[in-house]
Formats: C-alpha cells, sequence, structure tokens
C-alpha cells in the first residue's frame, strides 16, 4: 500500500510535476532541474526528495503523454478507413512531438528504455503503430514496404523540424509530403 503525503507534501509534488511539464515541454529533457525548482516554488532539496533522479521526474511527466501514444493506436484502429486511421495517428504523433520539446525528445530516444513503466508504455505504442501500419497496408493505401522504422524515422524528421524552423505549423507541411510520398494513391 502507497503512503499518502501530507498535504503540503503533495502540493510540491504537483507544483514539480506541472512546472517540469512545462519546462521540458519549452526546452527539451535536458532542462535544469533548478529551474524546474524554482518554478514550482521549492528548494532543490525537496525536488531530490520526491524524485531521486532526472530519469525519476521524467518518467512521472511523461507517463500520461506515453498513455497517450497508446490509446491513440486504438483510436486510429476504430476507424472504418484505412488511410484516415494512419493519417489521424501520425499527425497526433507529430503534433504532440511539435508542441512539446521533452515528449519529442523522449519518443526519438532509447536512453529511458531502462525505466520500467515507460519502456513497457513505449512498447505497447509500437505494437498499436505495427497495428495501425499493417492494417493501411492490407487496405492497399499504404506503401508495402512501409515499416514502424519509417514512423521512427518521421519523428525523427519531426523532431528536427519542429524545434529549428521559425514557422510553428512547418510540420504540417513536412508531414503533407511524407503522407504524400508512403501513399500508393489509392
Amino acid at each position: 500500500m502507497a503512503t499518502r503525503l501530507r498535504a503540503d507534501a503533495e502540493r510540491n509534488r504537483a507544483a514539480l510535476l506541472h512546472a517540469a511539464r512545462e519546462i521540458f515541454g519549452e526546452h527539451g529533457l535536458d532542462a535544469s532541474l533548478d529551474e524546474i525548482a524554482r518554478r514550482a516554488g521549492v528548494g532543490n532539496a525537496t525536488l531530490y526528495r520526491r524524485f531521486p533522479s532526472r530519469r525519476d521526474l521524467i518518467a512521472e511527466v511523461f507517463a500520461d503523454q506515453m498513455t497517450e501514444w497508446v490509446d491513440l493506436a486504438d483510436r486510429s484502429l476504430a476507424d472504418s478507413d484505412a488511410w484516415h486511421g494512419f493519417v489521424a495517428y501520425v499527425t497526433r504523433v507529430c503534433e504532440m512531438q511539435a508542441t512539446d520539446r521533452g515528449l519529442s525528445d523522449l519518443l526519438v530516444s532509447a536512453s529511458f528504455d531502462d525505466d520500467e513503466r515507460l519502456a513497457r508504455l513505449r512498447a505497447t505504442a509500437q505494437r498499436g503503430a505495427v497495428e495501425v501500419i499493417e492494417r493501411a497496408q492490407r487496405a492497399g493505401v499504404l506503401r508495402a514496404d512501409f515499416t514502424r522504422l519509417d514512423i521512427r524515422m518521421l519523428m525523427m524528421a519531426n523532431a528536427g523540424v519542429a524545434v529549428r524552423s521559425p514557422v510553428p505549423e512547418d510540420w504540417r507541411r513536412h508531414l503533407t509530403l511524407f503522407l504524400e510520398g508512403v501513399t500508393t494513391g489509392r
């Protein structure tokens, strides 16, 4: 049974998670932990008492978004149109990356696979991506040689566009060009 935190300790924990979501989202996973503590209105000791390592904090912050990535495949598979479901899937993944640098870093990195919860969510999300891909291929709307690794390459490219482009929505143009290249045109 989990130990319940005192009310002030729970407030501090919630403030740290909120600040970390914002700062990781703005600056990526290498963002300053000192800045997270400062924005949360707590001292560094409080941050390290609640989250002994950067990895612990990252895992807690991003578990919900990784869960959304898992659920995204289910929503895409529920779409009656295989191409539309595939497009919705990759569009939402790219959008999640474009609006959250920390999540973008996490999605294209394997360096957090030692965290059991994140590794399990990543594996489940990848299985879901394969199902979305295979369904679109069976429907004849997605190139037969397309694989899950192509989604990974798309995510790596999208991360670069989202971070480096002076126009925030350029990732959408990049995605459109990508989609035009992977459809069978049927």
